[in-house]
């Protein structure tokens, strides 16, 4: 049965696809635990860094299981599988936490899509990128035509999406797409999380914070989460509420 699972261990959380008989393709379970998953590491306190990996050796994920979608109308399509997926691969891009992606194997269409919502990306030397969806007469639909812009040349986006071509290893870290390619995908991905869980903590989320605006990913939410923590670090916000609850005027005093 499809799943994907969240282990913890200390400071480092490992979110693992598990669905090996259909080369870890995204199903909606699949997608429902994933968004749950992403509540329960923004909720736990201590946690500095998340490693995103596969079960099996044959492929890191193949996009979505057409079998979850084949079958729906255009607007069912639209409306609930596309939507749906982007809701969960932003929650994991907006992690609070620096994440890594340990790419084993193939990563195509809704797989690369996932594995670009991480911050890092590390690859095995055999893994290949890939963007078939126009093969099955769809288009890239869960951020291909739109993260993956911002991570990859544009000739290079345009190569796999118009030309079904596949990116392999050496060239996908030419590109700066992956940090590293490694022998061992998932143990360089965790050496990456156990370097960012040595930093400090509210030092990475700010600067994550400030590199996610920057790059355009859900920029009001960032500057506004910059801003409130900001008013909230200082005293106004204790006398405010004190004067709430006590039904008096605030008195708030000097910057």
């Amino acid at each position: 049965m499809s799943a994907v699972h969240l282990k913890i261990e200390g400071a480092v959380a490992e979110l693992r696809l598990d669905n090996p008989a259909k080369l870890n393709a995204l199903t909606v379970p699949m997608l429902e635990a994933l968004a749950a998953h992403c509540a329960t590491i923004e909720r736990t306190a201590g946690l500095r860094a998340v490693v995103l990996t596969a079960e099996g050796e044959r492929a890191f994920c193949t996009g979505a299981d057409i079998t979850a979608w084949g079958d729906l109308s255009a607007g069912e399509f639209a409306r609930h599988w596309v939507r749906e997926g982007h809701r969960v691969f932003d929650r994991l891009a907006r992690l609070a936490v620096p994440t890594v992606a340990a790419i084993t194997g193939p990563a195509f269409g809704g797989g690369l899509e996932l594995a670009a919502a991480c911050d890092l990306r590390v690859m095995a030397p055999g893994a290949t990128l890939g963007l078939p969806e126009a093969g099955v007469g769809i288009v890239p639909g869960w951020s291909g035509s739109q993260r993956l812009m911002r991570l990859l040349p544009e000739p290079v986006v345009r190569e796999m999406a118009l030309f079904g071509r596949r990116i392999d290893a050496p060239r996908a870290l030419a590109l700066g797409f992956a940090a590293a390619v490694a022998e061992d995908a998932r143990a360089a991905a965790h050496a990456l999380a156990a370097d960012a869980a040595a930093l400090s903590p509210m030092s990475v989320e700010v600067a994550k914070y400030m590199l996610n605006a920057a790059a355009g990913e859900d920029r009001a939410a960032m500057v506004e989460a910059l801003g409130a923590g900001m008013a909230a670090a200082g005293p106004d916000r204790a006398e405010g509420v004190a004067a709430f609850r006590a039904r008096r005027k605030p008195e708030f005093g000097p910057k």
